[in-house]
């Protein structure tokens, strides 16, 4: 029988064509590192739902973002548990809350680390939702200026990117605005452009301490089901200043994030969420998978579908897997 003369497998032969031939790859540099961190001294406590994730004290959170730089992990993010809740959220602005006195110790000993900080104000609200109420509803316009106050606190601690994850519409236009009054022109702007009312979250509420008190998110994050409408928030959040553009979650939106790189030309971050990991790490546990090579091929997929930049909890250990 004559064969094709084209044979694929020549490409496959061994690991040095492999490595010739491949068309993407994964970096230690393409990585972000989620923190928690929570008031308090030596606080080092495991989060029940996210295995080897962990609530740190700010002196522990420094000891980790010391870790991560020594990796070669270029960024962290960083959220937080406040020491108080109202109903405003009004400790995310405050400047001697766990995530601002955080990004001050971690910018003092570790200053070539970048920090992103999330600007939301559900962990901080005594309801869970992610801005002010009017009645049972959160007030879009009201919630921006709240926005704004947080985004510039952060980065008077330090905090080099700014992430708005709260899905407010004009948020981004509003916090540039902020930013740029307040002196800080070159601090950079990450935006949640795209994040869907996802079942993924729930071990992240868990770590973070914000399920919301009543009803859902759905009436400010996006449906599962729509396509065309990311593409929109993704422009408007352009227009208004983004500097990155953020797909979230990562893993069951991989067609999102393609039709978002087959746009636009700014770097596109995807996080890489609670559900995810959590869902790997116990089917590790329970020996049902090899947890590198999944998490290696979640990953790369991710870069395959358009992705510059992954936030992930898997940083710490793809860094040394990496290193060999």
């Amino acid at each position: 029988m004559k064969l094709n003369t084209l044979r694929p497998r020549r490409l496959r032969l061994n690991s040095a064509v492999r490595d010739m031939v491949r068309e993407n790859s994964l970096s230690v540099k393409d990585l972000i590192y989620p923190i928690f961190v929570v008031a308090g001294e030596n606080v080092k406590e495991e989060i029940p739902s996210m295995p080897d994730v962990y609530h740190l004290s700010v002196d522990n959170a420094v000891k980790v973002a010391k870790e991560v730089y020594e990796l070669g992990i270029p960024a962290i993010e960083v959220f937080g548990l406040p020491e108080y809740k109202d109903e405003i959220g009004s400790s995310a602005w405050d400047l001697n809350s766990p995530v601002q006195r955080a990004m001050r110790a971690i910018k003092e000993d570790v200053p070539n680390l970048v920090i992103v900080g999330d600007v939301c104000l559900c962990q901080y609200t005594t309801h869970g939702h992610c801005g002010q109420l009017c009645g049972h509803e959160v007030d879009n316009d009201a919630t921006l200026k709240l926005l704004a106050k947080v985004a510039v606190s952060q980065a008077q601690s330090g905090a080099d990117i700014i992430a708005p994850s709260d899905m407010m519409d004009g948020r981004i236009a509003v916090i540039r605005e902020a930013l740029d009054e307040a002196g800080f022109k070159n601090v950079s702007i990450m935006s949640y452009a795209v994040k869907y009312a996802s079942g993924y979250y729930g071990p992240f509420r868990d770590a973070a301490d914000s399920a919301p008190q009543f009803g859902d998110r759905r009436a400010y994050q996006m449906d599962p089901a729509n396509s065309r409408e990311a593409m929109k928030e993704v422009e408007l959040d352009m227009e208004e200043g983004a500097d990155f553009i953020m797909v979230k979650p990562a893993l069951c939106y991989l067609d999102i994030v393609r039709q978002v790189r087959d746009k636009i030309d700014r770097p596109i971050a995807v996080y890489n969420v609670s559900g995810e990991y959590s869902m790997v790490k116990a089917a590790a546990q329970n020996g049902w998978i090899d947890e590198k090579r999944i998490v290696m091929e979640t990953l790369l997929s991710m870069k395959r579908a358009g992705a510059d930049i992954i936030i992930t909890y898997h940083a710490i250990d793809v860094a040394k897997w990496l290193k060999g």
